[in-house]
């Protein structure tokens, strides 16, 4: 249940953001939908020349996650957390959310977790049915096929859950993401404080785990994404092998390929690419893979996700309009293209008949300021 918006709001004497273009004009909300855009000013909110956008939509983030684990081993009151997450999402600017919970569990002394998506999910859909919070949230669950349970994990979940993605993870230790064993070293014991003995182990379970469950794994996720309606998605692709691997399920969304290479693949296969803000903002992968700026100076870069930092998005998107000279290319990267590519025709630009999601921006220096967010025709930071 979403709340009610207002009958009618003119937000005027603004630089609108739309495709291929900006111009100066207005834009009239009539309940959840925009109904008229034009240019030249009306009598109206008087924006003051500030930038109008289309709201964000974020694919792909961790930060619900944050918020319900803020401490190793804290577990926070979990309907706080989520509408803690709600409301810095509209305060960034994003107005669509697909919220990434982890299904596949790995069970071990060391280095493990438990099933919770399942839960949480259904705390977030009661929160969203009760019209508690103030932006669209979709489920983006990321099976993890190095893992114990994730054929009996997906089972849990169907149509009516409003799963949008499924990305098709594999974590085994020397491939993908961290194929520098050394850099996923570093990462894990310095996350969950394990001895030498203990990471060797844990390397171990997950190898045997992959060799135990990865190809049934594999075959559970694609068929459970057709199951729910949802876009499939590859991640941390490396290799041209990897790529057409993807390509083979019918993918059409790449996040976060690893190497120019497998960008290249997916530009070749039809497959958008993903990549993560913070790569792009700051200079490189924390992880020696390829930067993001790489990708779009190569011309291999579709969309952005927030990833870890929820304000990224908008960073990066202004730091893309420097880069290419095209400010509304750059927006596209983070608004219209990340909803073609999950199949929401009613949102991501600012035209007549889409959904009355907008933000308006002011710029101090390269800095873009958020002055004001609307999600559904309702003012929501």
């Amino acid at each position: 249940m979403d709340m009610p918006a207002p009958a009618d709001t003119v937000l005027t004497n603004a630089r609108l953001v739309l495709d291929g273009e900006v111009v100066e004009g207005h834009v009239r909300m009539q309940g959840a939908e925009i109904v008229d855009v034009a240019a030249g000013p009306v009598r109206g909110e008087d924006m003051g020349g500030d930038l109008l956008i289309p709201g964000l939509i974020e694919l792909h983030t961790d930060n619900l996650e944050r918020h319900i684990q803020p401490r190793p081993g804290v577990d926070w009151p979990h309907d706080a957390a989520i509408l803690a997450h709600d409301g810095e999402l509209a305060s960034v600017g994003i107005t669509t959310v697909f919220d990434a919970m982890r299904v596949g569990s790995v069970p071990s002394e060391h280095g493990g977790y438990e099933p919770y998506a399942r839960g949480l999910a259904s705390e977030l859909m009661a929160l969203r049915g009760a019209g508690a919070l103030r932006i669209s949230h979709f489920l983006h669950l990321r099976a993890e096929v190095c893992s114990a349970t994730l054929a009996e994990e997906l089972e849990a979940f169907g149509p009516e859950d409003r799963v949008g993605i499924v990305s098709l993870m594999d974590h085994t230790p020397g491939q993908r993401q961290f194929r520098d064993m050394s850099k996923l070293k570093a990462y894990v014991k310095g996350k969950r404080s394990l001895t030498e003995v203990q990471w060797e182990e844990h390397v171990a379970n997950l190898r045997a785990l992959r060799a135990a469950h990865g190809e049934k794994h594999e075959a559970a996720t694609v068929k459970a994404a057709g199951r729910f309606g949802a876009v499939l998605a590859s991640h941390d692709d490396t290799t041209e092998a990897h790529v057409a691997t993807s390509a083979g399920y019918g993918i059409r969304l790449a996040e976060f390929p690893t190497t120019e290479e497998a960008a290249q693949a997916c530009k070749a296969h039809g497959i958008a690419v993903m990549m993560g803000a913070p790569n792009l903002i700051r200079g490189g992968s924390h992880s020696g893979n390829v930067a993001a700026q790489a990708l779009a100076e190569a011309d291999l870069l579709d969309i952005v996700s927030s990833d870890y930092v929820p304000s990224a998005l908008l960073t990066s998107a202004f730091r893309l309009a420097r880069l290419w000279d095209d400010l509304p290319r750059a927006i596209a990267c983070v608004t219209a293209t990340p909803a073609r590519a999950t199949g929401l025709a009613d949102r991501g630009r600012i035209a007549p008949g889409l959904k009355a999601d907008l933000v308006r921006v002011t710029m101090l220096g390269d800095t873009p300021v958020i002055r004001a967010v609307w999600s559904h025709g309702r003012r929501v930071a």
